[in-house]
């Protein structure tokens, strides 16, 4: 028997099918249609998308596990991007997708409404335009049909549940990427959904990671090439459910999770809502793990490699990881040894912690006529690893102190970017053994459902594995001081070029 863990992410969803023991029997991943853009803030995809990316993993997986059969499945996503549906769920409009930036007057009126200090110590987040709150009040001034007709908004998961004839249930860690839920109750906030003008009908039902939403039917599992009576399990937000797969259970122990955002986590009894957390911008909200909270610091970095590699592959080239990978071996064997000279800004998403500055955008200063594509390359992993190196300092000031981070992802298959981040961070860094850590997050969770470990803590000894450590190098340290110094001057240097920008738009 297997335990089928489906990660929604917001490019394509990646599903793993687990054996009890952690040893991962086969992988799929489904990639989405891009995103569509019907005005420059927005970025929205068919529902229809996701279903038929589970369809097609569950097809693909069950296919290959004949004698490991899925008993249990459990379904994680990426946070923010939701759907609103009719009181028969179905779809009334496309899902917003969380890097849409269209409600910054929302966000600000909700803002100025409730104030952002006491929004913060509600939520653990900061007003920001990703956040579905601000974007249902946009729908209900922009698109009153769409608003009308919408009995409820869910999230990626709890959609999903719908579809497959079950509760629309979401836990605790994803409800907390609306930016109305209250991490103190576990509950939907009174305060924030009275501003809004909504009622908690209108939502999810929120409920514990792990919580059995039900089993699969007959007809409904045919779809899926499931066994009819599969479990299915609630799962939660990526980033807790990586954190999950990589041991965070407790304070003291940090993961970094390496994609299209960078971001490091860690665990805690209490939601770090300190005055200093709140000043960086900090996300402090409920965990996976019961009666728990995580702490985020995030920032975009993968994209602006991809973006690169695209740029200078001709297209049709990078069509799957093992080519991208060759990609930048080739790259890596030609850098410049030291520092490459340039000081590049990975923000073509913006910023996030600690000033989640939407008018942001990637930088590279310092070319000269011999710069290379290589030069660039490095350029962009030095980038990267400076502002890992920021991150760490803020979730320090914030979570408290640590020394070693465990790694794991598509972003931690770059050896020089891997030894960058270590020496500019002063950190030793864990690569996991299982790189879909948020897959194995959501296997624990639907093992644990399912009977299978006595507990998340047995779950994490038995499944939970280090393959290699990275070890920070002073030398490499010392040789980049003047570059970190100027990466941060750089960003603050170009305030009144992003204020003039904002202002001509």
């Amino acid at each position: 028997m297997s335990l089928l863990a489906v990660d929604m992410g917001s490019s394509s969803c990646k599903a793993v099918a687990f054996s009890e023991d952690g040893r991962a029997l086969v992988q799929k991943t489904c990639t989405y249609s891009p995103p569509e853009s019907r005005h420059p803030s927005w970025a929205e995809m068919p529902a229809e998308n996701f279903w038929r990316a589970l369809v097609t993993v569950a097809q693909a997986i069950s296919a290959e596990v004949p004698q490991d059969p899925v008993e249990v499945l459990a379904i994680s996503s990426h946070g923010e991007t939701f759907v609103p549906v009719d009181s028969q769920q179905q779809a009334v409009a496309p899902a917003i997708l969380n890097i849409d930036s269209r409600a910054v007057a929302e966000t600000n009126w909700l803002a100025d409404t409730l104030g952002r200090r006491r929004i913060f110590e509600i939520t653990g987040l900061t007003a920001h335009p990703m956040y579905p709150a601000a974007k249902i009040q946009w729908l209900r001034k922009h698109q009153a049909r769409v608003f009308a007709s919408a009995a409820r908004f869910l999230a990626v998961p709890d959609y999903l549940l719908t579809r497959l004839g079950l509760p629309a249930y979401i836990d605790y860690s994803l409800a907390s990427r609306f930016l109305a839920f209250d991490i103190a109750k576990r509950t939907w906030s009174a305060e924030i959904l009275s501003a809004c003008q909504l009622g908690p009908e209108q939502l999810p039902v929120p409920v514990p990671a792990g919580s059995v939403a039900g089993q699969l039917v007959a007809s409904v599992a045919g779809m899926l090439g499931l066994r009819a009576g599969t479990l299915v399990v609630v799962g939660g937000h990526d980033q807790p459910c990586g954190a999950l797969g990589s041991g965070v259970l407790e304070a003291g122990r940090v993961s970094a999770s390496f994609g299209t955002y960078e971001c490091l986590v860690a665990a805690s009894r209490a939601p770090k809502l300190s005055d200093c957390a709140f000043a960086a911008h900090l996300n402090s909200y409920c965990h996976v793990v019961p009666d728990h909270y995580v702490t985020l610091a995030y920032f975009p970095s993968g994209i602006m490699l991809e973006w690169f590699l695209r740029l200078i592959c001709p297209p049709g080239e990078l069509t799957s990881s093992a080519s991208i990978g060759q990609l930048c071996a080739q790259l890596e064997a030609d850098v410049p040894q030291g520092p490459s000279g340039l000081c590049i800004a990975p923000h073509l998403l913006g910023t996030c912690n600690p000033d989640f500055d939407p008018a942001a955008t990637g930088v590279i200063a310092g070319i000269r006529p011999s710069t290379s594509r290589a030069d660039l390359y490095k350029g962009i992993l030095e980038g990267i690893a400076c502002e890992f190196a920021n991150m760490v300092e803020l979730l320090r000031e914030a979570a408290g102190g640590y020394r070693d981070v465990y790694v794991s992802g598509g972003g931690a298959r770059s050896p020089l970017g891997l030894k960058l981040r270590a020496a500019m961070a002063g950190l030793e860094l864990h690569m996991m053994q299982c790189p879909e850590a948020v897959c194995l997050g959501t296997a624990i969770l639907a093992g644990v459902a399912a009977g299978k470990y006595g507990g998340l803590a047995e779950a994490v000894k038995q499944v939970v594995r280090i393959s290699e450590t990275v070890a920070p190098d002073t030398t490499v340290a010392e040789s980049y001081k003047a570059q970190m110094l100027q990466y941060r001057l750089l960003y603050s240097s170009l305030a009144p070029v992003r204020r003039a920008q904002v202002a001509c738009n």
